[in-house]
């Protein structure tokens, strides 16, 4: 313990590593740039320290595992290693700015999301570290490992079946993932999950949790290996096949959802007012709170609609054009009907 204490100090004391040469160069020319001459390693980054947080948490919980992790296209955890797969754009802001910039939103931006992450996806570690699901408690509580993964599902937003914890009631996505959620609910730091679940079918799940968690307490892994799956290193495409790859994945089209409403509420009148996205952030609670009486919708469902539209709106470049009140109301329809018609017409898709 005194060794681990030793090298989280000197992470924490360790110079921020030089810059590389394409942190200064164009979009276009990083853009042409392959995956694997990034040249990036976990430990040249900020990401290590957040590791090492994530392992002090497993530590304080009595559990022997400090899944590897490496730098790939994505967040995962594959099937047979006990690893944590963390998405490339993470490592420097300049990677930052472009994934949001190609696909308007960065998952795992900031300390308290990447580390809402990492937990999730110690879950998955966990679980094949000590191979949890083949128990059959684990089986009865969470359903079956071997059931497929669903291209998409449509969650049930009232449902007290399932904790929250990432976006999008990730938990009801597939068994697995209702673990790796569970987990990471039980794992997090002052989580306070049994006043907050407190009357939920889901406390049943965090109690069962807890008590798997106690009985391989200090017990050491049964799956050890250290395998890196699609490491950056070995990706031979080029930033801007990545994108287009992944632009397509993810539908081109999301985006735009909003965008004739969007621009028959604002336009690109006087470039003296208001921005849109200024405009809906400022008004982004009275909005949330006013809908969800109307619609009866949870405020976390209308807040994530709110928030595409607010991206969308900085990307257009929209501007306000008539009066606030007036534009306030429309705006307050318009949140309402999206928020409604999204949950209907995009099933949300599965991130393995």
């Amino acid at each position: 313990m005194a060794q681990r204490k030793q090298q989280r100090s000197r992470l924490r004391r360790r110079p921020s590593p030089r810059s590389p040469w394409w942190s200064r160069a164009g979009r276009q020319e990083i853009l042409d740039l392959r995956l694997c001459d990034l040249g990036l390693r976990i430990e040249d980054t900020h990401l290590a320290v957040l590791v090492e947080r994530l392992y002090t948490e497993l530590d304080e919980r009595g559990l022997r595992l400090h899944p590897h992790t490496w730098f790939a296209s994505d967040w995962f955890s594959p099937d047979g290693v006990p690893g944590i797969a963390i998405p490339f754009y993470l490592a420097h802001p300049r990677l930052i700015r472009m994934e949001r910039r190609m696909m308007l939103e960065v998952e795992g931006e900031g300390d308290r999301e990447c580390m809402r992450l990492l937990r999730h996806e110690a879950g998955h570690a966990l679980c094949t570290a000590f191979r949890l699901h083949y128990r059959r408690k684990w089986r009865e509580i969470f359903g079956p490992m071997s059931s497929p993964y669903p291209e998409s599902y449509r969650p049930k937003t009232r449902s007290r079946d399932y904790v929250v914890h990432l976006d999008w009631w990730y938990a009801q996505a597939h068994p697995a993932e209702d673990f790796a959620e569970t987990f990471a609910v039980w794992l997090t730091p002052h989580s306070r999950w049994r006043s907050r679940y407190q009357g939920w079918p889901a406390l049943t799940k965090l109690e069962y949790v807890d008590r798997l968690m106690n009985s391989i307490r200090g017990r050491s892994a049964i799956v050890r290996s250290r395998r890196q799956i699609e490491p950056i290193s070995r990706q031979r495409i080029t930033l801007r096949e990545y994108y287009a790859e992944k632009q397509e994945r993810f539908g081109a089209d999301r985006p735009e959802f909003y965008d004739r409403d969007l621009q028959r509420l604002f336009g690109h009148g006087d470039p003296e007012a208001p921005t849109a996205a200024s405009f809906l952030r400022s008004h982004r609670r009275r909005i949330r709170e006013s809908v969800s009486r109307w619609t009866g919708e949870y405020q976390y469902t209308i807040d994530q609609v709110l928030r595409q539209m607010i991206n969308r709106s900085r990307e257009l470049q929209l501007r306000l054009e008539f009066d606030d009140e007036d534009t306030l109301y429309e705006a307050t329809v318009m949140v309402a009907v999206q928020s409604t018609r999204y949950l209907h017409r995009f099933p949300h898709r599965i991130q393995v």
